[in-house]
């Protein structure tokens, strides 16, 4: 605690709205001093950790921007399925382009692009995708797929770049899946102790790979992207994040942040208010030397802690950084509206409205629907939910107990096929509006509504203010019990 507080002390100067840069002057300067930084935090960043191995030069140093065609194959597709194109941010992926697939493959043709990961995908499942990347100077990227299952198989025909991006794929999902299974067994097992053995073995085997990487594809984006994945300065709050160039903004089109702020978080802040407080404000310190940076990484803060359950630490980060009187006035209106999303999920807020057809004809549309009830319970699930699947038949009680005195529900499925929602509605002789787009997670209203997991329930009252947000059935009916 004495260490965070220091820090805290020590940084005082860029906590804060009222710490950005003051002009665009301010802000240049800024910039430079970091860049100029960046050799000697890189050669500390050596110093710290022996094994660390450094991908940044200048030949790759910086966000690039250039023409590049983007083509290909996919075995299997049928013609006339659409091809999309996203582009990356953190975890979450936009699409930009579509294209539909013929006997010649898809082709985007040219199109002008920033460094960065993108990610191709079949139809609008987002359980299908393919990130790749794109560095700026490639100006023909060709891939094909050996199966419609675009992570199966993908290789690169045409692009250095994305032949070394995929060859460390495929073993970074070998491992990550190998990882997978050993923390599956080791919950039942009295072998403890070597499952984490073997555990580490294979977060190793990533780090060597992530090395020879480095060295086989030098100067490339990939070497960037994989010096940046691994913190060299795993013990040290003060230098945690000097590794990293957060003027360059390719950062933004990078898997890096969200991993590295769960360690930063997780290895300094103590679980503590105080010590999240805390790292949220040098972290912020850090990434202000860019506008675009900086609101990627106050987002991404701000969308974690709110996933994660603590909620408050959140709006702290909003009301600070983002919608609060003092902040900066270059704030984007898009962080605002994203911002605002956050807070109007909260407890006393109206959430968004949706207009979504039920499964069985009709609409349901939600700020009519909780006009007609006392209080309408907004229950998000999916039918290969297991979770979701316990909690129905407790649901089913709760309403046929309160249908007649003012409770109502609205069930909003996540899944991605008709046939199996339907079923599950059928077998669970459901009678109230069930709902939903078809999309998985990234349906509009799952957005919306920041799902990630199921169930997720929201309990509205008349007038479409949430007043409960509850994590079980029966927390709903003791709720009820005190309240009709």
């Amino acid at each position: 605690m004495n260490q965070i507080l220091l820090t805290f002390l020590s940084l005082v100067a860029i906590a804060g709205c009222s710490s950005a840069p003051a002009n665009e002057k301010a802000d240049n300067d800024a910039k430079q001093e970091t860049v100029a930084q960046a050799t000697s935090q890189e050669q500390a960043a050596v110093a710290a950790d022996p094994g660390y191995i450094n991908g940044v030069t200048d030949k790759n140093r910086g966000e690039k921007e250039g023409e590049v065609r983007i083509h290909g194959t996919i075995r299997g597709l049928a013609q006339g399925v659409p091809v999309k194109l996203y582009v990356t941010e953190g975890k979450n992926q936009f699409e930009i382009e579509s294209t539909s697939f013929d006997a010649d493959g898809f082709d985007f043709g040219v199109q002008k692009l920033k460094s960065g990961f993108y990610m191709l995908g079949v139809n609008d499942n987002v359980t299908n995708l393919m990130a790749f990347i794109v560095n700026g100077e490639e100006q023909d990227i060709e891939l094909s797929f050996n199966s419609s299952r675009l992570d199966a198989q993908p290789n690169a025909v045409i692009s250095e770049e994305n032949k070394g991006w995929f060859s460390y794929y495929m073993i970074q999902r070998q491992a990550d899946n190998t990882v997978q299974q050993l923390r599956r067994q080791r919950s039942n097992s009295s072998f403890k102790e070597r499952i984490d053995q073997q555990i580490k073995e294979q977060e190793q085997l990533k780090r060597d790979a992530a090395a020879d990487h480095i060295k086989r594809y030098p100067d490339s984006f990939l070497a960037k992207y994989l010096t940046w994945n691994y913190a060299p300065q795993k013990s040290n709050m003060a230098t945690y994040w000097d590794d990293i160039d957060f003027t360059d903004k390719s950062l933004v089109r990078m898997p890096v942040m969200n991993g590295r702020i769960q360690e930063f978080m997780r290895t300094f802040s103590g679980g503590k208010d105080a010590g999240f407080y805390n790292c949220v404000d040098i972290l912020y310190g850090k990434s202000q030397v860019d506008t675009e940076v900086m609101e990627f990484s106050l987002y991404t803060m701000a969308d974690g802690f709110y996933q994660s359950g603590l909620e408050h630490v959140s709006m702290y980060i909003i009301d600070s950084y983002i919608m609060g009187e003092d902040c900066p006035a270059d704030i984007s209106d898009v962080l605002k509206s994203r911002a605002q999303g956050l807070v109007n999920l909260q407890i006393g807020k109206v959430p968004p409205n949706f207009d979504i057809e039920n499964w069985d004809g009709g609409r349901t549309v939600l700020y009519d629907e909780v006009k007609k009830h006392d209080y309408t319970l907004v229950m998000f699930w999916a039918s290969w939910c297991h979770k979701c699947e316990q909690e129905i038949p407790v649901l089913k009680n709760v309403y046929a107990m309160y249908k007649d005195r003012g409770f109502g529900v609205i069930n909003v499925s996540v899944d991605n096929t008709r046939n199996q929602w339907v079923n599950a509605i059928e077998e669970n002789g459901m009678t109230w509006p069930n709902v939903s787009q078809l999309q998985m997670w990234d349906s509009p209203v799952a957005k919306d509504y920041r799902v990630t997991k199921t169930p997720m329930l929201f309990l509205l009252n008349k007038e479409g203010e949430i007043v409960d947000k509850p994590t079980r059935i029966f927390q709903v009916e003791n709720f009820l019990k005190k309240n009709l």
